[in-house]
């Protein structure tokens, strides 16, 4: 894992999202429309008839759409750690890239829920004195995690010491 802060031509280095996040977010489509699914076929099967209840086959009908679209997002989302700032750049339709000087870092956290937990992965979640640049890079392996905590910690104690 690349560790550098640019490459030879300044360019900042580029990290993707493990695959882990794509296989625990493909695996929670799957189960709500799963349980979409069978909730809306009895539902109109009591309610309107079992006519109706064909109308429950429509997300299994969009679950692929949701599938290409969960992984089309998640080769969006990279980061990339700078000398003075971190990047973070996401989104397909609407692409957004956030800049968070390292000077200005409040807070660096690292959460993990219970469906991460399950998957081995964990979130960084940056908080900055405005409300707005606050910036979270999700679904890391933990390791990693905790060493761009350590590491945003230690850049942004150092980046605003002198302030």
């Amino acid at each position: 894992m690349e560790t550098g802060t640019a490459g030879w031509d300044g360019e900042p280095v580029w990290r993707g999202l493990p695959p882990g996040l794509l296989r625990m977010r493909r695996l929670l489509l799957v189960v709500w429309m799963g349980l979409l699914t069978v909730v809306v076929g009895v539902l109109l099967a009591l309610l309107a008839g079992s006519a109706w209840a064909l109308a429950a086959l429509l997300p299994p009908a969009l679950l692929p759409v949701g599938w290409v679209l969960l992984g089309r997002n998640w080769r969006s989302w990279r980061y990339a750690e700078r000398a003075d700032d971190l990047l973070i750049s996401r989104g397909v339709l609407w692409h957004e890239e956030t800049v968070v000087p390292y000077g200005r870092m409040q807070l660096v956290e690292v959460t993990s829920g219970p469906v991460e937990r399950h998957f081995g992965l964990a979130s960084v979640q940056l908080h900055t004195a405005a409300a707005t640049t606050d910036a979270t890079i999700p679904g890391l392996d933990p390791a990693e995690a905790e060493r761009l905590r350590d590491r945003l910690a230690e850049l942004g104690e150092a980046r605003s010491a002198g302030l």
